[in-house]
Formats: structure tokens, C-alpha cells, sequence
């Protein structure tokens, strides 16, 4: 039996690993006129098979050129998922990968349940007293309330975002019942998204620091509204 088990473990890695062959020679044979982003999505499977394999840094390198080809085309949910695979490589620029995701996630009309699941990391990552939880937890709820279509799955993600404020308010304010919750939803001025957007922005300024990969500037003024 434990032969079997020990059989059964390896199987997986082994299909892992051959995948990742077969993702390296499809790169390598790419025809020539090829779409540049037809390499960033091979990249991007690359990355996240490696990151599975936890070839940590090797993900990095096939995220990160992903990243490169997925802006430059901008294509802003494809960008988003290389930052998710780059903060999971656990670099020493994962933080900077994560800030960028953010910024992108929220900036432009992604997936709200990738920009949740960015938002997220925030809360993983934070002390339990920071306020940039909060922030990224009423962030999350904002953005699924504006972009998410009518239907089970809205319903599915607002109830987790509101488990997402919940959570962060038990770990911050010791908050059990629903009066001490609408207290510190006040206290923090989480009701008015004039004063959580620019909050959230000082977390992923804390994130990135100066790291940025792209103009952030240059992207802000060519958006519709800013």
C-alpha cells in the first residue's frame, strides 16, 4: 500500500512536469508573423504549472514576460492573472506584482472575482490591526456591487465580500454584533467611496513602492473617467 500511495503521489508531478515540456515546445515552435499574445497565454500556463510544481522563480520568469506582452497590448485581465501566478512565486518583487495587480484590477473592467481574489491577499497578508484590510475588503464589495451581472453568482460574491468585511472587523475591532459593525463601518469612513478609492491607493503605493512596470500616469489620463 504504501508503494501505491507513494505511485500515486509522483503521478501528478510527473504529468505536471511533461506539461510543462510540451508548453516550453510550443513556445519554441511558434510560427513566425505569431500574435505576441499568443506567447504571453503560453507563458502564463507555463507560470502557473511551474508555480505547481513549485519551481517558484522559474513561474516568475514566464509570468513576468506574460506581464510585459499582456500590457503592451492591453489586455488588463491577462495582466491581472501573471500578478496573481508573480505574488504567489513569493519573489522579492511579489509585493510589487501584487500592488500592480490591484491597481489593474480595479482600474479597468476585470473579472470582479479575480479583483476580489487579489483584494484578498491584502487581508491575508496584513497585520490584523491595519486599516488597509478594511480597505481592501470594502474594495472588493464595491467593485463586485458595480461590475458583477444580476444573478447566482452576484449573489455568491457579495455574500463573500460581506464575509470578507466581517472577518476583518471581528480580527480589528473585536466586533460581534451587527451594531458594533455599523459603528466601525462609520468610524472608518467605509461608506463613502470618496474617501476608501484614495485609501487604496496608498496600500498599493506601500506595495509597489517605486517598482512600477507601468506608466501609471499615462494610463489614468487616457481613462474615460478619472
Amino acid at each position: 500500500m504504501d508503494a501505491d500511495d507513494a505511485d500515486d503521489r509522483k503521478e501528478p508531478t510527473h504529468l505536471l512536469e511533461m506539461q510543462v515540456e510540451d508548453l516550453r515546445r510550443e513556445l519554441i515552435e511558434l510560427p513566425a508573423g505569431f500574435e505576441p499574445t499568443r506567447r504571453a497565454d503560453l507563458l502564463l500556463q507555463l507560470g502557473r504549472t511551474l508555480l505547481r510544481l513549485e519551481k517558484t522563480s522559474d513561474a516568475w520568469d514566464a509570468a513576468r514576460e506574460a506581464f510585459d506582452i499582456y500590457t503592451a497590448a492591453q489586455k488588463w485581465e491577462e495582466a491581472v492573472q501573471c500578478c496573481d501566478v508573480l505574488f504567489a512565486s513569493d519573489q522579492p518583487q511579489s509585493l510589487a506584482a501584487l500592488g500592480q495587480g490591484i491597481w489593474l484590477a480595479v482600474t479597468f473592467p476585470v473579472d470582479p472575482e479575480l479583483t476580489v481574489a487579489m483584494l484578498q491577499h491584502v487581508i491575508d497578508e496584513t497585520p490584523p490591526d491595519s486599516q488597509g484590510a478594511a480597505v481592501a475588503a470594502i474594495v472588493a464589495h464595491y467593485v463586485v456591487d458595480l461590475r458583477a451581472p444580476d444573478g447566482k453568482e452576484r449573489e455568491n460574491l457579495l455574500f463573500y465580500t460581506n464575509q470578507m468585511l466581517a472577518t476583518v472587523a471581528r480580527r480589528q475591532g473585536d466586533v460581534h454584533d451587527q451594531a458594533a459593525f455599523d459603528q466601525w463601518f462609520k468610524r472608518l469612513e467605509l461608506n463613502d467611496p470618496a474617501r476608501f478609492l484614495p485609501r487604496l491607493r496608498n496600500v498599493v503605493d506601500v506595495l509597489v513602492q517605486s517598482d512600477w512596470w507601468i506608466d501609471r500616469d499615462a494610463l489614468t489620463a487616457r481613462l474615460p473617467v478619472q
